[in-house]
């Protein structure tokens, strides 16, 4: 990897906090100027989205509590503004709270973050906008009692939701102390509400929402003969044409249709909420967080899914809510959950140049008699660290006070419930502090490029249509054994989307990983076929481009044309409980360290291939019936392997070390240079994570140990020049000199048992 030249990189980061973020839109980019690092407060102790009441005694108790949020070492408090509180009459605000916790904190010296949460819809709504009510595909109307509140697919609901956005705009701008926006909280199709009377909801299909979808039909295929070649129907009017209620055998076009029209609303929705706010505030950032990763969700839950890539489009960050020990003991996230949570994240929001952690847990979870393991400081120090080493702009511990009501009542909080402080909320309250200290440090330094691309492409778990019912996780898992290897290995990778191949954007990588790519289109597909040609290198798993983007299968697999990238076709394809691959032809780089007859660990399918005629063609693996099943084929100035399985579906949860070494050695295979190695290279579980950022004096290192042992870790990281280099404990304030042998710096580490070290190097000359 060629590195960085200081005085360039210097210049684009200076340009990049200049301009702020590069919001993929049409709204002019933002000044990134400060890093909050807060927690939920909205005045008394209401839960989100409720507001408490404000009596005699509100402003001098909200004074005490901001003060000790300050005192702690917090620099931004997150409010909420609610649409049912806020409206109680059509047409009549009410911001008595928002108000008084503006003036508090610009009293405090504290910033002030706003959510605004229309999920929780004002009485009045349910009669106003009967037509509205979010409608399941059984025909039952959901009524806002908390929660999902009306379908904006209605012009009128829509202008009422959206005009609450504009008139909070408009008083909160207003204060000195007003920092930005999260307008929606986890988004989805129907949010918060458990519909148990309602089997597998797929909304919504109330007449606005059918009448979008229309719309977005017919710029699709340009007239109702395009919509009925595509469907197999027979329509003859565009008001005949209803979203899908069941699965059809003649096709299911039409499912990949709605869903697809699904995930482009949920975008086009959060577009109008940015504009809504800018109309009133035309200069704070503006973000949102999802409920967690999109690479954990489907197309196939009824209360819907987002795509994270698509919905930081129109904004100026995109963040995630993070829980990692939720309600339950059992649901504790794992380090490969948490690491790829914070990847996948900062990964949608790679042209943007930073994301936002929107929730993390403050405390305990519960959810009625669930409750899981006490959230300890400790916790705080891995989590908050671990995304701010992934390029976190900011972090909102949620929340507190903890949950004053409902099914969560108990949990999640900082403090106590009775107002005293806990270890954790004044080890958090340091972190922020140290975080405050180091604004620009923070702000200016960026995650180092990956040169690997993992692709993700929702589209894969379509195949199918609602007859899917098989291997939900087939997606997500396929990614996560790719990413869980490499993050062991501490080597920088992204998540890319499928339309990154579309657009022809991967100048930045020398290898694309395509797993689960059942279901691809054709403009992606020309994508592959231009990066290889190039002199990229590709490795795709079984069955490439079964189904294209209208669910039709292909004379060929691989398909849309990539047979000829790949240099093969699928001869035979086989299901079993248990796949091995035989390794054969060791002497090629994938397979480096490893013998012949080893095995390769696949899922799922065990797919023959049979080399293309007059292609010169490597064969490094065979199925268990002796026929080739993993293949390198050279095409244009690079190189394309196909693996007749799913092995990155076979790595995860648990590793497979022959798994483990074939996907590093990819790195060797696509000559990668990594911009640092570590002493603990090799490991199949790593506990041990390091992550390098760049800033234009020099870099920032992040080290976090996540096991419950002491470990000493050297990481020799690749400088510019020889020289001396001064290194800078952030933490702990103290600094060593240190000189590299030719470029490269080893740097030594101890830890303790959840310990961080947060270090920032830079030429001693």
């Amino acid at each position: 990897m060629k590195r960085f030249i200081f005085c360039l990189s210097g210049v684009f980061l200076m340009v990049l906090l200049n301009l702020g973020t590069f919001a993929q839109g049409k709204h002019s980019p933002v000044k990134v100027d400060f890093f909050p690092f807060s927690v939920w407060y909205s005045g008394g102790k209401a839960r989100a989205p409720m507001l408490s009441k404000i009596t005699p005694q509100s402003e001098e108790a909200w004074r005490r509590d901001l003060q000790q949020i300050k005192k702690l070492g917090f620099n931004t408090v997150r409010t909420w503004v609610e649409w049912a509180a806020c409206e109680p009459v059509r047409g009549k605000y009410n911001f008595e709270n928002l108000k008084l916790l503006l003036k508090l904190a610009e009293e405090t010296g504290l910033r002030v973050f706003i959510q605004i949460y229309v999920d929780s819809a004002p009485d009045w709504v349910a009669r106003d906008f009967s037509h509205a009510l979010f409608e399941a595909h059984s025909g039952d109307k959901v009524y806002p009692q908390a929660a999902p509140g009306v379908c904006t697919d209605n012009t009128d609901a829509a202008e009422a939701v959206l005009g609450f956005y504009t008139a909070t705009a408009r008083v909160a701008s207003a204060s000195p102390a007003f920092f930005g926006w999260d307008l929606w909280s986890e988004p989805h199709i129907i949010n918060w509400a458990s519909l148990d009377f309602i089997p597998n909801a797929q909304f919504c299909f109330c007449p606005g929402t059918k009448a979008k979808f229309r719309k977005w039909l017919e710029k699709q295929y340009g007239s109702i003969d395009g919509l009925n070649r595509a469907w197999y129907r027979n329509f003859t009017g565009w008001e005949q044409v209803d979203p899908p209620r069941f699965s059809t055998i003649l096709s299911y076009t039409d499912f990949i249709d709605w869903k697809s029209f699904i995930y482009d609303k949920l975008m086009d929705d959060m577009a109008s909420r940015y504009q809504a706010i800018r109309k009133g505030d035309p200069t704070h950032l503006i973000t949102a967080h999802a409920v967690g990763a999109s690479l954990f969700q489907s197309p196939h839950v009824g209360a819907g899914a987002t795509d994270d890539f698509l919905m930081a489009r129109p904004l100026d960050y995109y963040g995630v809510s993070m829980y990692p020990k939720h309600n339950q003991p059992d649901r504790a996230w794992s380090l490969t959950t948490l690491r790829a949570t914070t990847d996948f994240t900062r990964s949608a929001n790679r042209e943007k140049g930073g994301w936002y952690v929107g929730e993390l847990q403050a405390g305990m979870g519960t959810v009625a008699l669930l409750v899981s393991d006490p959230v300890t400081a400790a916790d705080h120090r891995i989590w908050a660290w671990s995304a701010i080493a992934k390029g976190a702009k900011g972090v909102n511990i949620y929340a507190y006070y903890p949950m004053s009501t409902g099914y969560e009542a108990g949990g999640y909080g900082l403090i106590n419930l009775d107002g005293t402080l806990t270890d954790r909320a004044v080890k958090a309250g340091e972190m922020a502090a140290v975080v405050n200290r180091n604004q620009q440090l923070f702000l200016s330094s960026q995650p180092v490029k990956a040169r690997i691309g993992i692709v993700y492409n929702p589209m894969t778990q379509m195949v199918g249509g609602m007859q899917r019912r098989d291997y939900p996780g087939a997606l997500s898992n396929s990614l996560l054994g790719y990413y869980q290897s490499f993050a062991n290995h501490n080597v920088p990778v992204d998540f890319i989307h499928r339309e990154h191949l579309e657009k022809g954007e991967l100048s930045q990588y020398k290898l694309i990983i395509l797993p689960f790519q059942v279901m691809f289109t054709a403009k992606a597909a020309e994508g592959i076929r231009e990066f290889v040609r190039n002199g990229g290198y590709v490795m795709a798993e079984a069955r490439m481009a079964w189904n294209d983007e209208y669910g039709h299968a292909p004379g060929i697999i691989p398909g849309l044309g990539l047979h000829e990238v790949f240099g093969v076709r699928e001869k035979e394809v086989r299901m079993r409980e248990k796949i091995n691959l035989t390794l054969t032809d060791t002497t090629h780089p994938a397979l480096s360290g490893l013998k012949a007859g080893e095995l390769l660990k696949g899922s799922l399918y065990a797919q023959s291939l049979r080399p293309l005629e007059n292609r010169d063609v490597q064969i490094l693996g065979l199925t268990g019936e002796g026929d080739p099943a993993i293949v390198c084929a050279s095409y244009g100035k690079g190189k394309a392997m196909t693996v007749g399985s799913f092995p990155g579906m076979a790595n995860f949860p648990e590793v497979d070390p022959v798994n483990d070494t074939f996907f590093r050695n990819l790195l060797q295979w696509a000559d990668i240079e990594r911009p640092f190695t570590t002493s603990h290279d090799g490991r199949t579980t790593n506990q041990v994570e390091v992550r390098l950022q760049e800033n234009p004096q020099g870099y920032l290192l992040f080290i976090l140990n996540h096991s419950e042992k002491s470990e000493e870790i050297t990481v020799d990281l690749r400088v510019l020049k020889n020289g001396n280099y001064r290194v800078n404990d952030i933490l702990y304030n103290r600094n060593i000199t240190l000189r590299s042998n030719g470029n490269i710096l080893k740097i030594f580490t101890r830890l303790d048992p959840k310990q961080v070290a947060v270090q920032e190097i830079v030429p001693a000359e």
